[in-house]
């Protein structure tokens, strides 16, 4: 008889004897847990991105040039990106439900310490710091579904998360401009930081402990670096961890330099209309959750190219001259990108043989350090020679991120 036919099912989990006791969809704790992983990926990137609206408001504000205010995000998401990497190996022996707890209130009030900030200079250091902080969360999050969520349903619950994530990115860009066109920047994320604390306030109350997790005490180097290293020895995964840096990289670039674009003439909008149109994440949260069910049901890898397909051609409709084009554009490279990060982010925790976190961690790192880089190389190519030229950069970062899918798809057969 198969091990699948001895699995015993509780109320809560599924119990497959000498293995794993999974939390199953329509169970209580799945819902807490998947509610709290979206206020997770809410909380994450609503105070990571709120930034972002406000750069030009930084670059007339403190006399910088448009890639120098984009520091204020790229210091965060490059410094989360090296954290990322030691948040796996501390959530080893701290526990993944801790570290995430102790991130997601810090950066909170960080956001907060953000709006009292006198000078530029000071910015940026704060928000570098938080991006430190932040680091907690994302890995550790990815670990924690692949660890204790049933794999048959893994792919919904990773869509949600994601889903989570673009609420959160579109409600940090959103707000953040509403509240800076009436109230000024400072009380805007303020304000953003408050919501973030509420936010984590209710995932600690909400997440259920892990049962999966086998803490380990103290820190032993060779243990992790043969975990890296034995993820980048896969012949799969680095090219899942190449998608997140050059699907990542396209994205931000294209969200980062937009707003120069259209507050500027003939468009010239306003913090309150450029923030709206960040409202097209909305696409994203439900393209990150169809894109997981899709995933589940008519495979990872023909999702996963099709939503980078989609990406590529939201990108080139922002080309166009006119505004209501421009954004039909972004929201398709929205929905795109959201459904090709659901997709890659769930196919770390399948193709990963053992230390899920490790490879959380690098999938993250390679996420992060595309959005801190490419995200400011966009500025150049901005400055040179304008928006044609930030066009051309991003399709074709996701030219190169197609052809990772490929040979990522190739290497995952050959496995099976």
């Amino acid at each position: 008889m198969s091990t699948r036919a001895h699995a015993v099912k509780t109320a809560e989990t599924t119990t497959i004897p000498g293995r794993k006791h999974y939390l199953t969809r329509g169970t209580g704790a799945y819902r807490r847990a998947s509610l709290a992983l979206f206020l997770s990926g809410f909380s994450t990137f609503s105070l990571l991105y709120c930034v972002q609206p406000l750069l030009p408001i930084f670059s007339q504000e403190f006399s910088v040039s448009p890639a120098e205010s984009s520091l204020s995000l790229s210091l965060s998401t490059g410094f989360l990106a090296v954290a990322i990497v030691c948040a796996a190996a501390v959530s080893e022996g701290l526990g993944r439900r801790s570290l995430m707890s102790i991130s997601l209130v810090g950066a909170a009030l960080l956001t907060i310490a953000t709006a009292f900030a006198p000078n530029w200079h000071l910015l940026l250091v704060i928000r570098a710091f938080q991006g430190l902080v932040l680091g907690g969360v994302p890995a550790v999050a990815m670990a924690y579904l692949a660890e204790e969520i049933d794999p048959r349903g893994l792919g919904a619950t990773m869509g949600l998360y994601v889903g989570g994530t673009a609420f959160g990115g579109m409600s940090g860009r959103v707000l953040t401009g509403i509240f800076a066109e009436y109230l000024t920047w400072r009380p805007a994320l303020f304000l953003i930081g408050a919501i973030g604390l509420a936010a984590a306030i209710g995932f600690i109350a909400l997440l259920p402990p892990s049962r999966n997790f086998v803490r380990r005490p103290g820190f032993d180097p060779r243990f992790h670096l043969k975990a890296w290293l034995s993820h980048l020895s896969n012949p799969a995964l680095p090219f899942i961890f190449a998608i997140a840096f050059l699907a990542m990289g396209s994205f931000v670039t294209i969200y980062n330099y937009a707003g120069f674009r259209l507050v500027a003439p003939p468009y010239g909008l306003n913090q309150t209309e450029l923030g709206l149109i960040f409202t097209v994440y909305l696409f994203g949260i439900g393209a990150s959750s169809i894109g997981g069910l899709l995933g589940d049901r008519i495979g990872h890898f023909s999702v996963l190219l099709f939503g980078l397909a989609l990406t590529a051609a939201g990108s080139a409709l922002t080309l166009a001259a006119s505004l209501p084009v421009i954004i039909l554009g972004i929201t398709v490279l929205t929905t795109g990108f959201f459904m090709s990060h659901s997709i890659a982010s769930g196919l770390v925790g399948k193709l990963a043989h053992g230390t899920k976190g490790h490879a959380s961690s690098l999938y993250m790192l390679a996420y992060y350090v595309g959005s801190s880089l490419m995200g400011s190389a966009g500025g150049w190519f901005f400055a040179v020679e304008g928006w044609a030229a930030v066009v051309i950069f991003t399709l074709a970062m996701l030219a190169l991120a197609f052809a990772s899918a490929r040979f990522a798809q190739q290497f995952a057969r050959r496995k099976a």
